[in-house]
């Protein structure tokens, strides 16, 4: 049985891989990617943090060598992805704590982050270190929020519990579950 809840884990984060490539074109422009912020959030949520680095990292190497993304589509994810998958976890399920993890992660963080790799990889002289800062928020801020409307949908009609109790996750019912998320 073991097994098979493996096989599970990692076919649910090859599906996240392929979403976040197939949706990263949907109100995508160089800093802003609100789609993959939705997906970190919610693949947080059901595999947790390493899962959700995993996903950022793979997802991302994808999209820069198939659509020619420039590596913002790691500084842009890796962080965020990390952070709300183990605040998800440390507030013992608060989907507000993974949205606010990826808030903090990829629109101050890794938007502060990508000034070096832009400047010193890429070649992009002009920018300054606070550069990415609007985008990167504004971005995490509308995937966030779509990302908590979708997880308290599932939350509130139990699906949420159910999935992770498949994928063999933390599961934090909604008694034990931070009221206020």
């Amino acid at each position: 049985m073991e097994n098979k809840k493996k096989i599970l884990v990692l076919v649910t984060l090859s599906m996240f891989v392929a979403i976040g490539v197939v949706i990263s074109p949907i109100l995508r422009f160089e800093g802003f990617a609100p789609t993959a912020h939705f997906v970190n959030v919610v693949c947080s949520v059901f595999l947790g943090p390493w899962y959700s680095l995993a996903n950022a990292i793979i997802t991302a190497a994808i999209r820069m060598t198939l659509m020619g993304i420039p590596p913002l589509a790691i500084t842009g994810q890796v962080f965020g992805a990390f952070l709300s998958g183990f605040l998800y976890r440390k507030s013992k399920g608060s989907i507000l704590a993974c949205v606010i993890g990826e808030i903090i992660g990829t629109g101050i963080i890794g938007s502060i982050a990508s000034y070096p790799v832009m400047t010193l990889l890429w070649g992009k002289g002009d920018i300054t270190w606070y550069f990415y800062l609007p985008s990167f928020l504004i971005a995490t801020l509308i995937g966030g929020s779509v990302a908590f409307i979708f997880l308290k949908t599932l939350q509130k009609s139990k699906v949420l519990y159910k999935i992770q109790e498949n994928l063999g996750v933390n599961v934090y019912e909604k008694s034990k579950a931070n009221p206020k998320s």
